[in-house]
């Protein structure tokens, strides 16, 4: 692998067709290219690496512009009046070898009052020969003039399954070969983001000497729990036994475990034992998703009359989630998951 290339780059793609997962918006840009029917500006809204100013750039060369006539601005370094003033002088000024000039300002919601009021005017009266693509991961802190001046499109973020699927794909092209559940682990630890997941990627390969990943690196690597201490503590709500699920729980602080990350593991498991339980169709699914080890463990407990394991316990856990981020003591959510389901109902 060529370890001056980052992977993110290295596989970025460079087609509409290439785009995975915004298939919404690819194929609408497509058809407006095909027919020349272009808006003057757009907006391109969605979480952080999920394809927008890969979209735009895509976009831009569609309309056959070229890299002198692309203008890219980060909003966040370039975000004065003075600033977007330069660049409405800048707008008037024809493009060197191109159709059109494109300006692909990301982060725009980073520019201040002022330069939003002067971005409008441009926005308002455009030259024929400008496009303007805006990027932002928070339209709430756009203003609704500029929102209403433009195209917009809301990029939705990718799938577990597609995330796993990049995962496979590059890291086959790059000849590395995965243990049974590692691109799993690295999708969920990319946290619904192209560009994070192979961040995690480019880490563990880089890492590796035998060009086989297994789980064991990918968790020593990325500081991702131990698969055991995931079993451990959804075991210890399906045997009530609460020290048990505690263990787990320190441990995983004494190994410095990112809570919200274990939270994340522990429910991809127990909603795979609860679909397991109701769904047949499931076991080819789940046996392909995880470890020999891991489907095994996850089976047995589906197949557990009278579990713990329930819509209830999956409910507390999905909360718990959401609370560990904000939460003053990181783990103290997942404890009260247990206090609720097995230390409450023993006293």
């Amino acid at each position: 692998m060529n370890n001056n290339l980052v992977l993110y780059r290295k596989y970025r793609p460079q087609k509409f067709e290439e785009v995975l997962g915004q298939e919404h918006i690819t194929e609408t840009l497509k058809k407006a290219v095909k027919l020349s029917n272009i808006a003057h500006a757009y907006l391109f809204a969605g979480a952080r690496g999920t394809g927008k100013t890969t979209v735009a750039r895509i976009l831009a060369r569609e309309l056959k512009c070229s890299a002198n006539d692309l203008n890219e601005i980060d909003a966040a370094s370039n975000r004065g009046i003075d600033d977007i003033r330069e660049l409405r002088e800048a707008v008037a000024v024809l493009p060197f070898e191109s159709p059109v000039k494109v300006y692909i300002i990301d982060e725009v919601h980073m520019l201040t009052k002022e330069a939003f009021n002067a971005l409008l005017k441009t926005l308002e009266e455009p030259p024929r020969h400008i496009i303007f693509l805006l990027a932002t991961t928070e339209i709430e802190k756009l203003p609704d003039t500029i929102i209403s001046r433009c195209q917009t499109f809301t990029f939705k973020k990718p799938s577990q399954n597609i995330l796993k699927d990049i995962v496979l794909d590059i890291s086959k092209k790059e000849g590395f070969e995965l243990e049974t559940g590692a691109e799993d682990l690295i999708a969920l630890l990319g946290d619904s983001s192209f560009r994070d997941t192979l961040g995690i990627l480019q880490k563990v390969v880089s890492a590796s000497s035998d060009r086989k990943i297994s789980l064991k690196e990918i968790e020593k690597i990325t500081g991702a729990p131990g698969s055991e201490l995931v079993n451990q503590f959804i075991a210890s709500l399906a045997e009530k036994n609460f020290e048990k699920g505690l263990r787990a729980l320190n441990q995983a602080t004494e190994n410095s475990v990112d809570t919200q990350v274990f939270a994340k593991l522990i429910l991809h498991k127990v909603r795979a034992i609860m679909l397991l339980r109701f769904s047949k169709e499931m076991e080819k699914i789940c046996a392909d998703e995880f470890a020999e080890n891991d489907f095994r463990f996850l089976k047995n407990l589906s197949q557990t009359k009278n579990s713990n394991i329930n819509s209830g316990v999956l409910k507390e856990l999905i909360d718990a989630h959401a609370q560990t981020k904000s939460a003053y003591i990181s783990q103290l959510p997942l404890e009260l998951v247990l206090l609720k389901f097995i230390a409450a109902r023993q006293s």
